[in-house]
């Protein structure tokens, strides 16, 4: 998070896969206190060069991962429910048609993926199926899928 803390929308990926994270917890989730913790760590992890400009860096982005992921507590759970019916309910045509909307999309985006994706229709078929497989696993299993995406 800290890498990415002037790029806000790279900071907002990171909290939401964090929510995702947090929503498996079972316990109490209090993220001020976190916060009280996290300064004296860093207070006592570098206690020669701390001082009131780090204090209010810390505090700053902490306020800002704070308020990012209340405002996501509680919705992944609701999300993965969501994502789950959707991908049940849809049928082989619609299925064909999510595969080919992804690749139509993508490379109106990005023009240049056209010759990394060279690939048979079947092939890029098969990669669609498991974007859609990895975005539900997302929700699941976050901290695997963090893990295996960033291999």
């Amino acid at each position: 998070m800290v890498m990415n803390v002037a790029n806000s929308y790279r900071l907002q990926e990171e909290c939401d896969v964090l929510s995702l994270v947090l929503a498996k917890y079972r316990g109490t989730i209090n993220l001020s206190e976190f916060k009280a913790v996290m300064l004296a760590s860093m207070r006592s992890l570098v206690p020669k060069d701390w001082d009131g400009d780090h204090e209010v860096a810390w505090g700053w982005l902490w306020e800002n991962v704070e308020r990012m992921l209340k405002n996501l507590m509680g919705k992944p759970q609701v999300q993965e429910k969501a994502l789950e019916r959707l991908i049940m309910s849809l049928t082989e045509d619609a299925v064909n048609y999510l595969r080919r909307e992804v690749y139509k999309r993508f490379f109106a985006l990005a023009p240049a993926g056209q010759d990394f994706f060279k690939q048979s229709t079947t092939r890029l078929y098969w990669i669609a199926d498991k974007i859609v497989e990895m975005t539900i696993e997302m929700y699941r299993e976050p901290r695997r899928m963090v893990e295996d995406i960033s291999a």
